[in-house]
């Protein structure tokens, strides 16, 4: 249902990332295409996004960032989108149950993230999955186009 990314999904993550109802809760302001390619490069060669594909059909991702040293046990989740053609159809449900399914695989014992605390939709779908707030992370984003700070919750599920 996911795998890698690859230098052959350069236009659907760059249109994921740009498009106007997704790129307010990620991490990359508003750029073309030639001013994305060197971060698109960054992830690619980190290894840490994958494609969200159920019937070979690419419709999300998301960044998986595995701890080190001491943090070894945990992985950080960013970076989940779901295209907006898709929404509505249960695929966040199954991307957010592949990411703990992997997370499990790597004997993970917890994973992160943070999420902006007016972005309701994707707080529901994280807490029906397990994830329970841990606190608030007060003016953790700056938004450029919007000349704000957002706020974000800090948010973890723990497998027992």
């Amino acid at each position: 249902m996911y795998r890698k990314m690859s230098n052959g999904d350069f236009s659907f993550i760059y249109g994921l990332y740009m498009h106007p109802e997704v790129n307010p809760y990620l991490l990359y302001e508003v750029m073309d295409a030639a001013a994305f390619t060197p971060v698109f490069n960054d992830l690619l060669q980190k290894e840490i996004v994958y494609v969200f594909e159920p019937k070979g059909i690419p419709c999300g991702m998301f960044k998986f960032i595995p701890g080190q040293h001491r943090n070894a046990h945990l992985a950080y989740l960013g970076g989940l989108a779901i295209h907006p053609d898709y929404a509505g159809r249960g695929m966040g449900t199954q991307l957010i149950h592949s990411v703990i399914e992997l997370a499990r695989s790597m004997q993970l014992l917890r994973i992160e993230l943070t999420v902006a605390t007016n972005n309701s939709r994707a707080i529901k779908l994280y807490e029906n999955a397990g994830f329970e707030k841990e606190g608030v992370l007060r003016k953790f984003s700056w938004l450029l186009a919007e000349d704000r700070y957002v706020d974000e919750h800090m948010m973890s599920y723990l497998f027992r």
